[in-house]
């Protein structure tokens, strides 16, 4: 799959657009883009993709200084899962380069003049400044421009719409098994290990360090499984949070691997959160926080040696 980014890009010859966040690419944002490639297919066409970044409520958060809705994937894993249903090319913009234009200019601008040839939006998709276009505006202008636009319609799960902003809920209450029904797959944080403080070695639960660079929907213990680079999937016992013990501040994720040897700096880890064990708590001393650790790391082996021996019935 072809990955381009900025308003600039050029595309050279005719595609099928859908537009959206498509954070976490759930089972609804799957559903437009399977109604997007029957119509590529049916033209005889690439599928194109365009997200924004920052995502529009992050951008409009951060300028009033608010905490936008925690992210279920980041943009590389977005991407992954986006070429994993077919996509010919993702195609990302800037946010900020895009929130003066008018809607008029939009379209101009990233439609008409990007060789769109047909465009698939959800039922509830507005653009331009202050959500100016709709749905039927774009309809207008596809017949002066030479395009077409047809909507998806909303996906729902349990008589209920399909969004990112449930599936956080449900991860925020632990229901993994309500959010992989929403998501199509079991939710996971991807991401390369890198150094740390090393404080598990020390006390004798080494801990695979990646560093989330957008803050998850949930904190916490948990009991995982973690897939490895050459595709074994083993079990953990992983933290979401802010290691406030040792003072930490920005966001990680930490994992003890069960029944693993051997140096993983620089590789990435796919960790699938499957129980939860605790929420995080600060802790008086180390000597407590290893005593916690033991007790987390039982608890993990036990509830997964029962989730996993259950699965496999």
């Amino acid at each position: 799959m072809q990955f381009v980014f900025g308003r600039h890009t050029e595309f050279r010859s005719p595609h099928v657009l859908t537009i959206g966040n498509f954070d976490g690419v759930h089972v609804g944002h799957q559903r437009v883009i399977q109604q997007a490639q029957q119509v590529a297919k049916q033209l005889q066409l690439p599928l194109t993709v365009l997200l924004f970044e920052p995502q529009p409520k992050e951008y409009f958060a951060d300028r009033i200084g608010r905490v936008a809705p925690a992210r279920l994937m980041n943009l590389k894993t977005k991407v992954t899962a986006l070429s994993a249903l077919g996509v010919d090319c993702t195609w990302c913009l800037k946010f900020s380069d895009i929130r003066p234009m008018s809607a008029e200019t939009f379209v101009s601008q990233l439609v008409a003049a990007k060789q769109v040839r047909h465009l698939v939006v959800g039922d509830d998709f507005r653009f331009g400044c202050d959500r100016q276009g709709d749905y039927n505006y774009l309809v207008a202008a596809g017949e002066r421009s030479g395009f077409t636009v047809e909507q998806s319609d909303t996906h729902r799960v349990g008589d209920e719409r399909v969004s990112s902003s449930r599936i956080r809920d449900l991860l925020k209450t632990h229901d993994f098994d309500g959010a992989s029904q929403l998501l199509g797959r079991q939710y996971a944080l991807c991401g390369r290990v890198c150094y740390g403080q090393q404080l598990g070695r020390k006390i004798g639960f080494p801990t695979a360090n990646i560093a989330l660079s957008n803050a998850p929907p949930l904190h916490g213990v948990f009991g995982s499984t973690v897939e490895l680079p050459e595709g074994r999937v083993v079990t953990g016992v992983a933290n979401i949070g802010s290691r406030p013990t040792v003072s930490g501040q920005k966001v990680s994720l930490e994992v003890h691997l069960h029944e693993f040897t051997g140096e993983l700096y620089g590789r990435t880890l796919i960790v699938t959160p499957r129980v939860f064990i605790r929420a995080e708590q600060k802790f008086e001393s180390i000597d407590a926080l290893t005593a916690q650790i033991q007790v987390d790391n039982a608890k993990a082996l036990e509830l997964l040696s029962v989730l996993t021996g259950s699965e496999t019935e």
